[in-house]
Formats: structure tokens, sequence, C-alpha cells
């Protein structure tokens, strides 16, 4: 890593009026009646978020809560890199990287509690410094410069050399979504300095000709529709993603109505079930405060890249013998034979509440989960 230079959001005025203006002049659709989300996003949800997030939707706010936190940015092999880097006053604190995926993952209610556990209920032996950096190709890391670089085995290398860059010889990995393909490869290539790694809702791709002979019949049951995924109606934003992300790109970089729908269309899919919309199950706020980012930084586009670089998705991909933690959320479609082939898994944990967003859903148990997890390894 050559340097890192501090960081602060500073989004000017015109391009909060540009925004403004174009959530203003959008042209909606037709919708047909009383079809709910059989068709994809409704029209009519969206139209009221485009309208709150016009009028109402304080940014200001919003991005004066996340200056509070340090930021940095630095160039590591070629690319932009931007992190949050909150160190804990706990003289013992274990440092822990977290990494989201697409199209965000949102930390903040995890920051008071990991840095400063006891002002926040928790014990001082619990600590952590905290990374969080945001993945090539998305918000203010900016968008990816050549061909590969938004590949989750290139983000793995990328938040390892940063690490040591920061000076930690000890750190553990979190992960979600695309974080669960990245933090378990930092094992693998950091294996001497990653004491641990934890996964909610991992992926856990299948190869074409599993036949389930080694899972039990819960995991059979995952495998038959994961197997049957690409015919599902939940799979066509990857197929579009990871085939032709520059054609959609044009779009949700011109309408911010329209990356509003493409972008909460997904996170309706992955949501907690028991949740009606995404509004229900994650803060309004906290949901416009990352599409914002997202549009401000005019990386929606170039973050699709990652499902069409990265070779991970699929792959028989070894374990790495670091210990790891698993926590699955209702709606999950984890694999637990092809995780524990894949993970040296130590620590299995099921929920009944929450949603495949679990930093954002329920960061109550994300915080006891991580520190359980990590007690023992410190």
């Amino acid at each position: 890593m050559t340097n890192f230079a501090p960081f602060r959001i500073a989004v000017p005025d015109a391009d909060l009026a540009d925004l403004h203006r174009r959530l203003a002049a959008t042209r909606w659709p037709a919708e047909l009646p009383g079809v709910g989300w059989t068709y994809g996003i409704p029209t009519g949800y969206v139209r009221e978020l485009a309208e709150y997030w016009r009028t109402g939707f304080d940014w200001r706010a919003q991005e004066a809560a996340r200056n509070r936190h340090p930021q940095f940015r630095a160039e590591i092999g070629g690319q932009q890199v931007h992190f949050t880097h909150v160190r804990s006053a706990e003289p013992d604190a274990l440092a822990l990287v977290l990494v989201h995926g697409w199209p965000f993952e949102d930390f903040t209610e995890l920051i008071g509690p990991l840095t400063d556990p006891v002002a926040h209920g928790g014990e001082a032996e619990d600590a952590f410094h905290l990374v969080i950096p945001t993945l090539p190709g998305f918000g203010f890391s900016g968008p990816t410069v050549e061909a590969g670089a938004a590949s989750t085995e290139r983000s793995a290398r990328i938040i390892a050399e940063l690490m040591a860059g920061l000076g930690y010889r000890r750190y553990g990995a979190q992960g979600g979504d695309a974080g669960s393909f990245i933090a378990p490869q930092m094992g693998r290539i950091d294996t001497e300095h990653v004491v641990g790694v934890h996964l909610n809702d991992p992926i856990t791709i299948p190869s074409w000709d599993d036949d389930g002979s080694a899972y039990d019949d819960r995991d059979r049951e995952k495998l038959a529709r994961l197997q049957d995924w690409s015919a599902q109606e939940t799979s066509g934003y990857a197929g579009i993603h990871s085939t032709r992300p520059q054609t959609l790109a044009p779009a949700v970089a011109d309408s911010p109505a329209g990356m509003l729908a493409w972008v909460l269309d997904v996170v309706h899919t992955y949501k907690s079930p028991a949740a009606a919309t995404p509004t229900d199950a994650i803060d309004r706020d906290m949901l416009l405060t990352n599409l914002a980012i997202l549009w401000f930084t005019d990386t929606t586009g170039s973050s699709m890249r990652l499902y069409k670089e990265s070779e991970q998705w699929g792959a028989d991909l070894p374990d790495s013998g670091v210990p790891t933690g698993i926590a699955v959320f209702p709606g999950n479609s984890t694999l637990r034979g092809l995780a524990e082939k894949q993970n040296t898994v130590t620590r299995w944990s099921e929920f009944d509440r929450g949603g495949h967003f679990a930093p954002m859903e329920t960061p109550d148990i994300m915080i006891a989960e991580l520190r359980a997890f990590f007690r023992d390894l410190r």
C-alpha cells in the first residue's frame, strides 16, 4: 500500500439539487392493479419512497453522522479504496474487518457496541478495532478502472494488504453476501494473520452435478431450490449483472428512481420474510442513505461488475483451516453441508428473526454473535 489520506464526505449542493430535480421529473410507468410484488417492485411503493427521498430525507444529517467516524482513502494495487477505521480505547482490542456485499451492508449500528462494549452493556475484553472497507467499484472507492478489479478475489487481496498497511498482525474478518466469499478468501491468502472468520447467510453455490447425497434432508430441500434457481424470478437481477452489467448501467446512472427500484427489488428478495417491504425490515433513512451514496458516487453500474468478474461463484473452494462462525437467518439458502466442506466451522447459529442484511435488520444479534465467536480467538 502506498499511503492513505483522511477523507470526509462532502456532496456538493449542486449534486443534491440535481438529485431532487431528477426525482421530481421522473416519468412514472403505468402499473397493473392488484398484482402486488408479483411483477417486481410496485411502482406505487417506489413513487412514495422517491417522494420522501426528494422532500423529507435529510442527506446532510446522514452525511454529518458518517463523518463522525474516521474515514480514509488509499491507493492499493492501482485501485482507490475508501474505508472507515475506528479504533477502540481498550488496549487489548482485536482488529476486525467488516466486509459488505451487493448492493450494500450498513455496519453503522455495530460500530459503537463493538469498539466501546462497556458503554453498550458489554465487557471490555470484547472490544474490537474496526476496519470497514468500501469494495472496489462501490461508493466512495469509486468505479473500478480495469477489468477484473471488482472481483471478490481481487477485493480479498486488497483488503488483506490494507490490514497489513494499517499494522494489524492479527485480525478477524466478517462478511455476508459477496463478503461471504471475500472474508473466507482472506483466510486462505492471509492465514498467518486471520484468527477467525464470521459469516452471515453465506452464499453456497453447489455444482450442477451435485446430487445432494452428502447432505441432510433440510440441505437437500435447499439444494433442489438452488438447482432450479435460474428458472426462478429471483435470479433475474443476477443474470443481468453477471452477463450485461454495462447494458443496465446507463439506466441506474441516469434515473435515481430507476436505481431505487432496481436495488430495492433485490433488497426485498432477501430481507426478512416476515417483513412486508424493505422499509419494514430496514430503517427507511438507512436504506436511502446507502442508495444516496451509490447515486452521488455514480457507482451503481460499476458495482454490478462484481457479478461478472468474480470466479469464486460456483467454484470448489478449499478450506483455509481458519476457525469459522456462521449465523443463518430466516429465508437463507445456505447449504450447511457445503459450508462445512469449504470452511472449518466451529460455531453454527440459527435465528428465527432477521434476514440476509443482518447488520441492518438485527444489529443486536450480530453484535452478540461477533462477541461470542471471537471471544476464544483473541
